[in-house]
């Protein structure tokens, strides 16, 4: 039986057998030095010519990137190497030498390795995201689980819009039309009457043709529905659910979040209360009309545009000086180096000309944002960037919301509906409401939105038998392991990505 690369710490000194395939190597006279991978980490492996003998050695030397192998040799304790531990190897077994891989350690597009991604899945990095997913997903069943949820699940096929007709992928089901499900709420709704507390946990599509680092065609949601809720216990559940789930995956992926240059500190402080702001505060906020302890959200911009700039200035400096050391003529090791560290400059640059051109645009959309509006974007980024804690806003304008939210006691032009909005830029990952109980005001806004009134006759069954205040909301899981990951697009959050312009491989 082999061993796995995840469980070395408890055969130190041992002798084991791992099995997986070559991440990288490097051959040396009378060393090869191996990067293993198995699916469950990385290590280093060490064949010596002096141990394994002239012909293993030989063979060693053949193994090309992704070739798959067995090797069994003594852990070593090495807080130098990966994973701090090393496996000195005593004798291998070739499974497959791999043909030259198609994507090797060099830059390379994201159209190229999107084609790639049935390959670009086996990375460090791509490796290390989907561990952290899995840890997310666990993480959710937990919470919810422990608090006595139900777990249900809701259609694919629907007969009926829930967040509007414009992003339906419709089908053909049986010579009728029917829709790829937008959310399982209004299922929720039903299932939530019967089982007091439920959750849904499952695929959902949007034919939204956005090709932006916050969109996919086809994402995981997770939606609760609790009856006798309201929108205050809603909000509170939500803090903690995500408070929940943040510490444990902290405490199950922190080696996979440092191999991701993840700031572990920031996730950390989730721990402390959340910001909850009615949508007329944020707006004031946004706006720069209010400030939060001295930090005003234009102002903040404004800085950050003349910290770029100078940034920029700077790296160019020390990019000048590397180069002329280079051009002086120095040893190999040393020229490497500052060649790195030029390329490091460069992609900083990169980023800061980045903010450069994006930063006008959020301060004059923030200053110029119109009452009514939802926000885009850059107002989430800009709003968030005034705290250093997940936002609510809550009691939104009606008109920009989906028909089955609750109406605000004594001002029908708002209702109870909330968005989180995660740190550090990564805007809106939760959306929920207090859902609406009146009949008549239901049918109202299934008017209002043209939606055909046969097709929620089931729906307002809810409010003639046995109808409840209840609360539910809705978590993107994509948007989750961006957020937690620190990650700029959705498409590397989620193995096989489908979004607008991209249904292959």
């Amino acid at each position: 039986m082999h061993q796995y690369i995840r469980d070395l710490a408890t055969h130190v000194d041992q002798s084991v057998t791992l099995k997986g395939w070559v991440a990288n190597m490097r051959v040396s006279k009378t060393n090869i030095f191996i990067v293993l991978r198995d699916g469950s980490g990385f290590c280093q492996a060490v064949v010596s010519q002096d141990v394994v003998g002239d012909d293993a050695f030989e063979q060693a030397k053949r193994l090309t990137q992704e070739s798959a192998i067995s090797l069994q040799g003594n852990v070593v304790a090495d807080e130098r190497q990966m994973g701090g531990y090393e496996l000195q190897v005593t004798s291998l077994e070739i499974y497959h030498v791999a043909d030259e891989y198609p994507i090797s350690n060099k830059e390379h597009g994201t159209r190229f390795l999107a084609d790639q991604r049935h390959l670009w899945l086996r990375s460090r990095r791509q490796w290390a995201i989907m561990q952290v997913r899995n840890a997310i997903i666990v993480a959710i069943h937990d919470f919810f689980q422990g608090r006595g949820f139900v777990q249900m699940d809701s259609p694919i096929f629907t007969g009926n819009a829930v967040e509007g007709t414009t992003t339906l992928f419709e089908t053909d089901y049986f010579g009728e039309p029917a829709y790829l499900a937008q959310s399982g709420q209004l299922y929720g709704e039903a299932m939530a009457m019967a089982q007091g507390a439920i959750y849904t946990f499952g695929p959902t599509f949007r034919a939204e043709k956005s090709d932006t680092p916050r969109h996919l065609s086809e994402f995981w949601m997770i939606e609760p529905e609790m009856a006798f809720y309201d929108l205050e216990m809603n909000m509170d559940l939500i803090e903690d659910f995500i408070k929940s789930v943040v510490a444990q995956v902290v405490n199950r992926c922190r080696p996979q979040l440092e191999m991701l240059d993840r700031d572990i500190e920031k996730l950390e402080k989730i721990s402390k209360d959340f910001i909850r702001l009615s949508y007329d505060d944020a707006i004031a906020i946004l706006k720069g009309e209010k400030e939060i302890n001295g930090r005003n959200a234009i102002k903040i911009q404004e800085e950050e545009m003349a910290f770029a700039k100078m940034q920029i200035e700077k790296n160019n400096t020390e990019i000048a000086e590397r180069e002329a050391t280079i051009k002086g003529g120095v040893k190999k090791g040393v020229r490497k180096h500052n060649e790195t560290r030029i390329l490091q400059l460069r992609k900083e640059i990169s980023d800061y000309e980045e903010a450069l051109r994006n930063l006008p645009k959020w301060i004059e959309s923030a200053k110029n944002f119109t009452h009514g509006d939802d926000f885009g974007n850059s107002d989430e980024t800009v709003l968030t960037k005034v705290f250093d804690a997940p936002v609510f806003v809550y009691n939104w304008p009606a008109p920009i919301k989906a028909f089955y939210m609750k109406e605000v006691d004594g001002d029908p032009r708002y209702v109870k509906g909330v968005d989180l909005l995660a740190p550090d830029g990564h805007g809106e990952i939760v959306g929920g409401s207090e859902r609406e109980t009146s009949i008549e005001v239901l049918e109202r806004k299934i008017k209002e939105h043209d939606l055909p009134m046969e097709a929620f006759q089931w729906y307002l069954d809810l409010r003639r038998y046995g109808s409840v205040p209840h609360a539910g909301f809705g978590l993107g899981l994509e948007r989750l392991v961006r957020w937690i990951c620190d990650i700029h697009h959705l498409r590397e959050t989620i193995p096989f990505p489908r979004r607008y312009g991209r249904l292959r491989p």
